[in-house]
């Protein structure tokens, strides 16, 4: 009998399972297969709490995002209403500073104009009675003249304090 080559693989596949079994190969492979397979379970787990915290420190750092938002939204508000505030404030000031300028320079108008024309009263008056003097002195005789004198200066204080009253 004559064994061809296929025989003898057939019996050396037999041997190299046989010896694997008996040096327990395969539960070596299966116990470093469940080795490798708890470690990337370990690894899964592990990187699903990390996934788990990260998207808690992502949720918590996009709520201080927006809370950081709202309290600058509210500082802008307030710095704006306030600026606003403060742009009325002097513009009513400068109303108020312009208007007070504006009654004192019309008080101070209206001081000149009285003073300027008491001036030209008392100058009228002076010139006038400067002049009756000369008309007088010239035409007329002196006891005559004294009493014209005497009552035109009465007349005068007389118009003088009607006007000054």
């Amino acid at each position: 009998m004559t064994f061809d080559a296929t025989f003898w693989v057939a019996i050396s596949f037999f041997i190299f399972f046989g010896v694997l079994i008996y040096l327990k190969v395969p539960g070596k492979v299966n116990e470093i297969l469940a080795n490798m397979i708890t470690d990337i379970k370990k690894e899964i787990d592990e990187s699903e709490k990390l996934r788990a915290e990260t998207k808690r420190m992502l949720d918590d750092a996009q709520k201080k995002l927006n809370t950081a938002d709202k309290e600058v939204n509210k500082i802008l508000k307030k710095a704006k209403d306030d600026s606003e505030k403060l742009v009325l404030e002097m513009n009513e000031k400068f109303h108020n500073s312009s208007e007070i300028r504006k009654n004192t320079v019309q008080q101070k108008i209206n001081q000149m104009k009285e003073n300027a024309i008491k001036d030209i009263k008392n100058t009228s008056i002076k010139i006038s009675i400067a002049s009756v003097k000369k008309i007088i002195s010239t035409s007329v005789d002196k006891s005559k003249l004294d009493n014209l004198f005497n009552k035109n200066l009465e007349e005068t204080k007389t118009e003088l304090k009607k006007i000054n009253s």
